[in-house]
C-alpha cells in the first residue's frame, strides 16, 4: 500500500525535476497554458512561482489574487496531478533574483527590469495525485481475472499538498 505522504513526496520530486504544468484560471474563459513551475526547493508545499508577461491573457487576468489550477504529468508518465489554489501577482525583486536563470532571461530582453515581466505566486490548497497504475504486473493480474481497480485505489491521494 502506498502512503499519501509518499505519493505527495513523489509529486514534489517530479515537479521539481520536470517543471512543466498546464496553468489555468478557475473563473476565466482563457484555456490553460503550458508554463514553467519554479520552486525554491525549501518547502514541499509551495508556493510555486511562474514567470509570465503582463500582456498575455494570463498576465492581464491576474491583477489580484485569483482562484487557479494546474495539471501536471511527469515526463515518465508515472505521476499525474490536478492542483487547485490561489494565483497572485508577486513582483518581489528578491524572489525574482532567487528564481532568475538563463531560461527565464531568454524571454525578457531587458532582463529583470523588463516592464513586461510578471512573477506569479501559486499557493496550492487542494490536489488530486495519481501514480500510474499501468505495469506488467497489473497487466498479468488482469489476464488472470483480478480486478485492477482494487490495486489502483492505493495509487491516488486527495487533499492538501502539505
Amino acid at each position: 500500500m502506498t502512503e499519501d505522504s509518499d505519493i505527495r513526496a513523489r509529486f514534489w520530486a517530479k515537479l521539481h525535476a520536470d517543471r512543466t504544468i498546464m496553468l489555468g484560471l478557475s473563473s476565466s474563459d482563457a484555456p490553460p497554458r503550458p508554463m514553467t513551475a519554479l520552486t525554491t526547493g525549501e518547502h514541499d508545499h509551495g508556493p510555486i512561482w511562474i514567470f509570465t508577461a503582463r500582456d498575455t491573457e494570463l498576465g492581464e487576468a491576474v491583477v489580484a489574487t485569483t482562484p487557479a489550477f494546474f495539471t501536471f504529468v511527469s515526463k515518465g508518465h508515472d505521476i499525474f496531478a490536478t492542483v487547485h489554489g490561489l494565483l497572485s501577482p508577486h513582483n518581489d525583486r528578491a524572489m525574482i533574483d532567487t528564481l532568475w536563470n538563463p531560461f527565464v532571461a531568454a524571454w525578457y530582453p531587458e532582463g529583470k527590469d523588463d516592464p513586461s515581466l510578471l512573477l506569479l505566486r501559486f499557493d496550492p490548497s487542494q490536489a488530486e495525485i495519481w501514480l500510474n497504475g499501468s505495469s506488467l504486473m497489473a497487466g498479468l493480474k488482469m489476464l488472470f481475472g483480478a480486478d485492477p481497480k482494487a490495486d489502483y485505489q492505493d495509487h491516488v491521494t486527495k487533499g492538501p499538498l502539505a
